[in-house]
């Protein structure tokens, strides 16, 4: 291989590590209805960029009548427009009060339908293991969820 061959190389793989998990991954991002619990929307990058700034980038419309249950990933969302909940952080300097804690947990009980959803869909090895071929990330796990969909209106 040729030095120039070499250098394009890297240049691609830097795009895809993540100084977090320190190795090469890819992120997906789920928009799940909670109420059916059917996957509406799905956006995907490279595993360095954040999880707010995904979101951002996807174009995900949420409007003001629809409220947004995220998680701590996504600190900005509550200067956008929508009605958004998110669980408050402890800083080092300043500990949750007991009512900020009690928030929270009613949060984590709102996201464990979420959660479920992901473990669903790990039950597909991509999802859960190294995923080696870069090129068709986005492909797969649309088709992915697509079978959850299909099979959760089977069920009812």
């Amino acid at each position: 291989m040729s030095p120039s061959n070499q250098l394009s190389d890297l240049k691609k793989q830097r795009r895809y590590y993540s100084g977090k998990k320190k190795r090469h991954t890819q992120q997906a991002q789920l928009i799940i209805n909670q109420h059916s619990l059917q996957i509406i929307a799905t956006a995907f990058s490279s595993g360095s960029k954040h999880d707010f700034q995904l979101f951002k980038d996807s174009q995900a419309a949420i409007s003001e009548q629809i409220s947004c249950l995220a998680d701590s990933g996504y600190q900005g969302l509550s200067n956008l427009p929508a009605k958004s909940w998110r669980p408050k952080k402890k800083s080092k300097h300043r500990p949750l009060s007991r009512q900020e804690k009690a928030t929270n947990q009613h949060l984590a009980r709102g996201r464990s339908h979420i959660e479920h959803v992901n473990s669903k869909l790990k039950v597909f090895a991509i999802l859960c293991q190294r995923y080696s071929n870069r090129r068709r990330f986005s492909l797969r796990f649309n088709l992915i969820a697509a079978i959850y969909n299909l099979e959760l209106k089977l069920k009812s």
